[in-house]
């Protein structure tokens, strides 16, 4: 059996510990020794594209996506969005930038390279805060889900003040999504708080009755 090779690491200004590793054909990126993500299963982030596309109405539309991973969700929001999209990716860290640009790259089928996509190094929060109205889709996979933040300062993004934030920086008609391994009670109780449409998708990514749901917090949408 082949044994993980580490290709590459980076401590954080917080200290916190990330590094890219490898066993043949497969990949992953740990956070202080935790499976952060993978390529095993990119169904996650094909399923948040693919629900949040499904409620674009701009012919040409802007969307920010936050946080890079490893592609998927954005080779999926690229497959979705139309030939006459913008897609401005936010990845906090310029290594996880790099990586994708590198041994990464084929794995999603080289998204960086499309011409549709910029890369901005840093907080996905401040983008959101500079461009009131500037976006007609924001796509959040920065952690994984409300409850379970990994770069601490993310918290802000699923308080009130973050939701409204987010609500400011989306055109009218602009629906924002927000992964979520589980359902967050804590920001449900936000969401209602806010008075604005918003509703819960329950996703399942393995065989049913094998793994529990997953949700995609849908803002700006109706519930139905």
């Amino acid at each position: 059996m082949e044994i993980w090779t580490e290709l590459d690491s980076l401590v954080t200004a917080e200290g916190d510990r990330i590094a890219l590793r490898r066993r043949g054909g497969l990949f992953d990126i740990r956070f202080n020794g935790w499976e952060l993500m993978s390529n095993h299963d990119p169904r996650s982030e094909i399923v948040l594209a693919g629900t949040v596309c499904r409620h674009l109405d701009a012919q040409a539309p802007r969307i920010l996506i936050g946080g890079l991973g490893m592609g998927y969700t954005l080779k999926a929001t690229l497959d979705a969005a139309g030939p006459q999209a913008r897609i401005l990716v936010s990845e906090l860290l310029p290594e996880i930038v790099a990586w994708n640009r590198g041994v990464l790259a084929p794995l999603a089928g080289h998204p960086l390279a499309d011409p549709r996509v910029e890369v901005r190094t840093g907080s996905v929060a401040e983008i959101i805060a500079a461009e009131p109205g500037g976006f007609d889709a924001i796509l959040l996979d920065t952690d994984n889900g409300p409850d379970y933040v990994v770069h601490a300062p993310n918290h802000w993004l699923y308080s009130g003040e973050g939701i409204a934030r987010i609500i400011s920086a989306l055109a009218p008609g602009g629906v924002a999504g927000l992964w979520s391994a589980t359902q967050s009670e804590a920001f449900e109780a936000n969401l209602a708080a806010s008075a604005l449409p918003w509703r819960r998708e329950r996703v399942s990514l393995g065989e049913p009755g094998q793994e529990p749901f997953h949700m995609v917090y849908l803002i700006g949408v109706p519930a139905g």
